[in-house]
């Protein structure tokens, strides 16, 4: 009732009210009545019992209550006996926890959290179709002005005709959204001051003011210095996502090359977009902006040496304050003259004596009795079944069983007369019965672990029905399946017919209660693992008799029970001690309890059963069924045993079955909850008065005392209280005593909360087969706390976690089972489980459905909470219930829950007899097979002993560190190339400083040569080019551009063209008349939307005057489809060169200088920016001749090329190498692998390639596509024993895994092991480095990937005694510093101070935890110069210290193409010196993060080699909490956290990690991933991800180099493009 939002608890009711709105509960539930009928007869009942003030504490509720009937004047129902005065304290009421849900979540603070986005296609129910307002999500609402159900689910449709004025909303707190970005990444960082209104334009008015020629973007600072960008230059709106199906990649043009965005792309810059997806943030960093509870301050170094910190134990925390607790003792066992001595003696002398008495009636799953089993049937079927398994089962001759032999008994539990059966005939035969539940299919939940019980027991006989075993999984021979892990079992059918009737004159072997083990009982861990509790002879007649004793059985009483009758109190009362006792068990199966919840009862007043047996969840599941059965009395119970009276909301189904069943005869003394384990068996049960018991007692507990181990009555804090009652007292015979939880075993004091112990001779003995765990569970020495034994007995522990109360009676807080250590505090999963229950339990998820543990994540327990959804809740309203739920338990517990999923209806794995397989959960939700369809994470809340962010330390300066670098002994991080001046004659290098003087010396002097061989799909040759053929079509090409577009010296070209030779005579056409070719990928025919608007962006930045291209794309750029994507008026003049004419020109252009411009080169790099540099006739012939020298290329080569040939190295290779050296290309289009991925291995083996070039992408498809072909490859005659280098052209960090797995799988076609190597290139120099053909093989070292992102920082080891000893603190500075000896060189009296560490990369083992492997980058290329600068200083670095990469070229570009010409970017990146040391030579910043590390190898000089490692981009790197990232290592993790993910790529936004995984799986698996992503994220980089976007595979778009477009992505994901399956926001 409290779950509906109103304090209904303020003033007690009476019965008969209770009564009356439980009856329209159930109305409700079953569809009876309508909501508002329902909410009018609720009020009206209430009417004189709810206060007037709504949102009132209900603490001061009293003084403003309408006076109304006090509990003492209520009319009392007739027959009904006055409970004692103390159970009805308003203190003790049992729903004081719900009443304390509601209340915390009407005192919570509403918060906006952003509701997870879903894809309609996995969507099963959801009220809303179009829009999901933010509002909507609200957490939680005021308890006063809560809305009614009704209203709740009509809020939505509502909200449709209002959606533009919601999206005018998010349009208006876009830059809201964007000024949150500069909030710094750790706790107390200030935002930064929010942008005005005109800062951030949107709308196609601020596009048609973007500024097409602005300079590209520094790749090398960081976000402070362009801070102006974002309110300068608005940026552009992605272009949308290709459909599906289409030829590409989603938001990727047709050859790779993706949407270009000119301007500067900061991480810091938002998108003005009306998109939910960025509201959804904002409200998601809303929610993050204030921390919920303070840092902690202290830290410990773990394992891994990472700072994490540790929550030290809070001084003010409650601790215990009493004294030692004292064995309490039972009463004494009397044993009675009358008891026999065995239960096999019992049972023969009740079946001897008693043939007709009845034991046990079995019910069919429509109530109806189908047979009654006497105890002289039951004597005389185990006597037949005892004999037949000791003498008719032989193997070879030889008995099949001995005595002591375990043996499996499979029932269902629809058949207690053969189970019983079975078990005493195996007590007969002297056999051990080994109860399990039957195997229904090969993976039941936890079917795996029997079958390794069975295997350690030794089990190879099954006893079994005739039935069961037909309904048993088959194989194909008809024979029984063999389960996973299941021993080769042998199936006995035991009815009667299969069984062999015993001489007379035979008799069972006698047995005595000895301590031979009677029979083992399945237990489950908190690990799922299994193990057998073995009870012993004396052990099981023990029990019997305390369990006698205690409950007052006498002779031919009638037991009903509900429970399982295998195992625990359903094996203990309905099967041992009924036999022993002579009475008359009535077993009501579990399907006849969900088809009718109310039968137990009717079978109590039907037999005028004496005592009942049930779980707290039938009396639940009878409370909803009651209605209309008047006729039912309970008056005939004298004992109703609650099995599960431990758990803490078995006291809530107690009162309200007593509130209930008390007008129908039920007393409230009758009630005898119980405490049970399979290790200690019954550890305490109440007795009602006539048995001698004490009053029933209970209490209400702090929960923060609980989370203390600490007991605490009426605490101040009334929401977070547990009410908990007695579980009677302890067993007769027994010693109890309570424990500490961990280490040794002291008595705890008298208010403190431990582990419950056992000393009794009714308990297991063992764990069958497990001596280790068995001497530390049941052979326990208590201690007193100066380490004295209390008793030279041992004590057996339970599990239980409580307490002994007043009157010695026990209390049970929980089990260790589910017990949940997060930080310094424990918490219990039932307490847990009954605080989510309370919030609205009955309307969204299932009561019993719900299964909380924790995970370890980052060295802590994390509480994840699952439960199963109703079919008919809504997306939203499922959304409402988990925000409240965390409210709830936050409020209640002071915990956070890591993650809350909600999963389908009957999809949870079961429990024999209902519940939840917790285990089996954890273990699917861990392996990612749990399928949820709602989940939500909250790793901000819950993780708090991250690392604290990292504190940017004030740097020394350059000249200290040159000098630091001297006193440790290592050389400063520079390496060069072979020297280009002693390599070629001079005269030589002048003939050849011209491509034009070059192309038309060849044509002169060699003019057949061939230069060209293009292929297509099929591997025909489709064109080929000689020297004098490409002069020829060059100067047709030049005379075109003169003539008819009346071109001038220096103008430029856009060239148009797909991969080909026109191409290339295009390039050189260009130059021949003095222009300036811009080679420009074509748009693709299908995607012109996407493709078309990249073309003209590049030709209106470049300023080309002309566009040369095809026919087929001339057509392309004017046709009508094109004018829905650009302004086709506005393209330059456009010249078709299929058809020009043979004309040549009057003079070739001589350029006058080197330095004059040759050709432009535009790409867009990995982060989205468009960027052009300009390379010169002196710097393109420098770049030709380090390539020929360092591959070994003459006239006489042949090289196969299957690069895109339009921008950096490939485009080099495709169109300039060619002409400078001589060599043959055989040119392979990537395109053209899409139908023929072989094409590019087959040419490679055809013409006998020695080099080859390739992209990650061509590599990654060859892979893919062939790797299980090379069979068939070599039966085509595919040879690649001819390769002596396949260099892999990228920029970024080599891929090692793919470079590995491609050497392998064509090692057999002949791929030498050395061959496959990496190149290095960037946009201010395009080739630094190759592997070439000559000097050591690429070295592979293994790095810590923490010092990476770190930039670690250890103390140099030449620092001895005496430097430590000058340590000092530096004048002005923080931290400690070096004061040095000044070299001579400085000069006198200067001071010099260094930190006492560098950035050094730290070098680790293969296969060392965090190990990265990373390869050189191949060989630096002749000419070349690299030193290693700081990033900040730009001092340089020493050998193995992470930098910047620099680089001084012959053939570096001399700049961007920048119509304003912004010099401060110009020397910025192409003009760059040291400040210290070699001041003078000028490098070019690469933007790559780096180190060089000499080797031990030589180079062809002789000297030792210095190889160069490239970590990352600069400008992709990560900065979160105060360190750097680079995106593919947390890419690698997240790849490798489930198999279903086939690719990923992160970015930030707004200081929120957003990782974007591509499904390789059914959608219904999509919610699986987030989890685990977040999961594997935390545990190896220390970082909490802020959304996970789970999409179908080719959505993140890939550049032609096989690069991924992060920034792209991003902008994709922030414009709602990407329609992803699901988006979930973290907490």
């Amino acid at each position: 009732m409290a779950e509906r939002g109103c304090p209904l608890e303020a003033v007690p009711l009476p019965a008969e009210v209770r009564e009356s709105l439980a009856e329209l509960e159930l109305e409700l539930s079953e569809g009876d009545i309508t909501q508002k009928g329902y909410e009018k007869k609720r009020a009206k009942l209430l009417a004189r019992y709810v206060p007037l003030i709504q949102g009132v504490d209900p603490s001061l509720q009293a003084e403003t209550r309408i006076p109304g009937p006090s509990p003492a004047t209520a009319p009392a129902p007739r027959q009904q006996k006055p409970r004692p005065s103390h159970a009805r304290d308003e203190r003790f009421r049992s729903d004081v926890h719900t009443e304390a849900v509601q209340a915390a979540l009407a005192k919570y603070k509403e918060r906006k959290m952003p509701m997870p986005s879903k894809r309609r296609s996995v969507l099963t129910h959801t009220s809303v179709e179009a829009y999901t307002p933010p509002d909507t999500s609200s957490a939680s609402e005021d308890e006063g002005s809560l809305r009614r159900p009704g209203q709740l689910a009509s809020a939505p449709l509502q909200s449709h005709p209002s959606v533009e004025p919601w999206l005018e909303q998010v349009t208006q707190g876009s830059s809201t959204s964007s000024s949150a970005s500069s909030t710094s990444s750790h706790p107390g960082g200030q935002p930064a001051a929010a942008p005005s209104a005109a800062a951030a334009p949107a709308g196609p008015a601020a596009l048609a003011r973007v500024d097409l020629h602005s300079a590209p973007p520094d790749v090398t600072t960081g976000l402070a210095q362009h801070q102006h960008a974002s309110c300068e230059r608005p940026q552009l709106a992605s272009a949308t996502g290709v459909p599906r199906g289409g030829s590409g990649r989603a938001l990727e043009t047709a050859g790779g090359e993706q949407p270009l965005f000119l301007l500067l792309r900061q991480q810091s810059t938002g998108v003005p977009v009306s998109s939910r997806v960025s509201s959804k943030i904002q409200q998601l960093l809303n929610t993050l902006k204030k921390p919920k509870r303070p840092p902690l301050k202290e830290f410990f170094v773990d394992d891994f040496e990472e700072l994490l910190e540790v929550q030290q134990p809070d001084p003010s925390q409650p601790k215990p304050e009493g004294g030692q607790m004292a064995v309490l003792e039972g009463e004494l066992l009397a044993v009675g003259s009358t008891w026999p001595p065995s239960l096999l003696a019992a049972l023969q002398q009740w079946g001897t004596t008693q043939p007709k008495a009845p034991c046990l009636t079995a019910l069919d799953t429509t109530g109806k009795a189908v047979y009654t089993l006497t105890y002289g049937k039951l004597w005389s079927r185990s006597l037949k079944l005892a004999y037949t398994l000791l003498n008719k089962l032989t193997n070879k001759n030889e008995p099949l069983l001995k005595p002591g032999d375990r043996v499996a008994l499979v029932f269902p539990n629809s058949d207690p007369v053969m189970f019983t059966v079975a078990f005493y005939g195996c007590l007969l035969a002297e056999l051990v019965p080994v109860p399990i539940e039957v195997p229904l299919t090969r993976k039941d939940a936890g079917s795996q672990q029997v079958g390794f019980l069975l295997g350690s027991c030794g089990v190879a006989l099954a006893l079994t029905t005739d039935a069961c075993q037909k309904g048993l999984p088959k194989a194909q021979t008809g024979e029984v399946a063999a389960f996973k892990g299941w021993p080769p079992l042998t199936w006995l059918v035991i009815d009667g017919k299969h069984l062999t009737k015993p001489p007379k004159d035979w008799h069972p072997s006698a047995q005595d209660a000895g301590a031979g083990t009677a029979y083992i009982e399945y237990k489950t861990s908190k690990e799922g693992s299994t193990v057998g509790v073995a009870v012993s002879h004396a052990s099981l007649l023990a029990q019997c008799q305390a369990l006698t004793q205690a409950c007052g059985y006498s002779e031919a009483e009638t037991l009903t029970n509900v429970l399982d009758f295998k195992r625990d109190a359903g094996l203990w009362h309905g099967v041992l001690t009924s036999v022993m006792n002579r009475m008359h068990v009535v077993s009501i199966p579990f399907a006849l309890m969900k088809a009718n919840p109310l039968s137990w009862i009717q079978k109590v007043c039907a037999y005028k059963a004496r005592a009942a047996l049930v779980k707290s969840r039938d009396m639940h599941w009878s409370l909803l069924a009651q209605r209309g059965q008047r006729g039912v009395s309970l008056s005939s119970l004298r004992l109703l045993i609650v099995a599960d009276g431990a758990n803490p909301w078995s006291i809530s189904s107690c009162d309200a079955f007593l509130n209930v069943f008390q007008a129908r005869g039920l007393r409230p003394e009758v009630i005898c909850p119980c405490a049970s384990s399979p290790e200690a068996l019954t550890v305490a049960i109440r007795r009602p008065p006539d048995l001698g018991g004490p009053p029933p007692r209970r209490a209400v507990l702090s929960m923060s005392g609980l989370s203390h181990g600490v007991i605490r009555l009426d605490a101040e804090e009334k929401l977070s209280v547990l009410a908990v009652q007695d579980v009677g007292q302890a067993m007769p015979g027994a010693n109890v005593c309570v424990v500490k939880v961990e280490g040794i075993p002291y008595l705890c004091k008298t208010d403190e909360v431990g582990e419950i112990c056992v000393n009794s001779s009714a308990t297991a003995t063992a764990y069958y087969g497990l001596l280790g765990i068995t001497k530390n569970i049941f052979e326990t020495v208590p201690v007193t706390a100066g380490g004295a034994p209390i008793s030279d007995r041992p004590f057996t522990r339970t599990g239980l976690l409580g307490f002994i109360g007043p009157d010695n009676l026990v209390f049970v807080v929980g089990k260790l089972d589910g017990l949940m250590v997060v930080g310094v505090r424990r918490h219990n999963a039932d307490d847990i489980v009954a605080t989510a229950l309370a919030v609205e339990p009955m309307k969204f998820v299932y009561r019993g459905r719900i299964a909380v543990f924790s995970v370890t994540v980052l060295h802590d327990d994390r509480i994840v909470l699952v439960a199963e959804q109703r079919p008919d809740a809504s997306e939203e309203d499922s959304f409402q219930w988990m925000s409240r739920v965390l409210q709830a338990i936050d409020s209640i517990h002071q915990v956070g829950v890591y993650c809350l999923a909600l999963v389908p209806a009957n999809t949870l794995p079961k429990a024999p007899l209902g519940g939840i397989h917790v285990s089996e959960t954890k273990q699917r939700f861990l392996e990612g097979m749990l399928h949820p369809c709602n989940v939500l994470m909250c790793p901000h809340t819950c993780v708090t002993n991250l690392p604290k962010p990292r504190q940017k330390q004030p740097e020394v300066g350059p000249a200290s560190m040159i000098v630091g670098n001297l006193v440790a002994g290592r050389r400063i991080a520079q390496a060069s190339g072979r020297e280009l001046s002693h390599l070629e004659d001079s005269d030589q290098a002048r003939k050849f400083l011209f491509l034009p003087d070059v192309l038309q010396w060849r044509a002169h002097s060699t003019p057949e040569h061939l230069l060209f061989l293009l292929l297509n799909a099929k591997g025909t040759v489709t064109s080929t080019t000689t020297c004098i053929q490409l002069h020829k079509k060059a100067e047709r090409v030049a005379a075109a551009l003169m003539e008819k577009a009346r071109l001038t010296t220096g103008a430029h070209v856009a060239l148009v063209y797909p991969p080909g030779v026109d191409l290339i005579a295009a390039f050189y056409g260009c130059l021949y008349c003095g222009c300036v070719p811009v080679t420009v990928r074509p748009p693709h025919p299908q995607n012109l939307t996407t493709t078309l608007p990249t073309v003209k962006m590049i030709v209106e930045v470049s300023k080309s005057a002309c566009v040369l291209t095809t026919q087929a794309i001339t057509r392309l750029l004017k046709s009508k489809e094109a004018l829905a994507a650009v302004d086709v008026r506005t393209w330059p003049t456009i010249l078709d060169t299929d058809d020009i004419p043979k004309k040549k020109v009057a003079s070739i252009f001589r350029p006058p200088s080197p330095d004059v411009l040759a050709y432009l080169d535009f790409s867009v790099s990995t982060t989205g920016i468009l960027a052009g540099v300009k390379m010169s006739h002196a710097a393109t012939s420098a770049l030709c001749r380090s390539i020929k020298l360092q591959c070994e290329l003459y006239p006489s080569r042949q090289i196969a090329i299957c690069l895109d040939p339009y921008c950096g190295l490939g485009f080099a290779l495709w169109c300039l190498c060619s002409v400078y050296s001589g060599h043959q290309s055989v040119l392979v289009p990537p395109p053209e692998l899409e139908a023929n991925a072989s094409l590019w291995l087959w040419a490679v083996s055809q013409y006998k390639a020695r080099v080859t070039f390739c992209s990650y992408s061509v590599m990654e498809t060859c892979a893919r596509g062939l790797g299980a072909q090379t069979a068939v490859l070599r039966m085509k005659g595919v040879n690649l024993s001819c390769v002596r280098t396949c260099m892999v052209v990228a920029e970024e960090r080599p891929r090692i895994a793919l470079t590995q797995s491609f050497s392998k799988l064509f090692r057999d076609l002949g791929l030498p092991a050395r061959a496959v190597s990496t190149t290095f290139g960037c946009r201010v120099n395009v080739a630094i480095c190759l592997q070439g053909t000559a000097g050591p093989d690429p070295t592979t070292v293994y790095v810590d990937m923490r010092a990476l992102r770190h930039d670690r920082k250890q103390v140099s080891p030449s620092l001895g005694r005496t430097e430590a000893s000058r340590q000092q603190t530096c004048p002005g500075g923080h931290g400690v510093y070096l004061r040095l000896g000044v070299p001579p060189s400085f000069g006198a009296g200067s001071q010099f101070w260094i930190l006492k560490c560098s950035l050094r990369v730290r070098l680790v083992e293969r296969g060392s935890p965090h190990s990265l492997p990373l390869t050189e980058s191949g060989k630096i290329l002749p000419g070349v110069k690299v030193i290693i600068a700081h990033t900040e200083t730009r001092g340089p670095l020493g050998d193995s210290r992470l930098g910047e990469v620099w680089v001084s070229s012959p053939h570096s570009a001399t700049g961007y193409y920048t119509v304003y010409g912004e010099e401060g970017l110009h020397a910025d990146h192409f003009s760059a010196r040291l400040s210290f040391g070699d001041t003078q030579t000028v490098w070019a910043r690469t933007g790559f993060l780096g180190f060089l590390r000499r080797t031990e190898l030589t180079d062809a000089s002789g000297e030792r080699h210095d190889a160069l490692y490239v970590v990352g981009s600069l400008d992709e790197a990560l900065e979160l909490r105060g360190m750097r990232y680079h995106p593919v290592d947390i890419e690698t993790s997240v790849i490798r956290a489930h198999r279903s993910v086939a690719e990923c790529a992160v970015f930030t936004w707004t200081n929120l990690l957003v990782v974007v995984v591509e499904l390789d799986g059914l959608e219904q698996d999509a919610l699986d991933l987030v989890a685990l992503v977040t999961n594997a994220v935390l545990e190896e980089h220390l970082l909490v991800v802020g959304v996970v976007v789970i999409v179908d595979p080719g959505v993140i778009p890939i550049n032609s180099r096989g690069e991924k477009q992060r920034m792209h992505l991003r902008d994709g994901f922030l414009a709602d493009q990407l329609d992803p399956i699901y988006v979930a926001y973290n907490m």
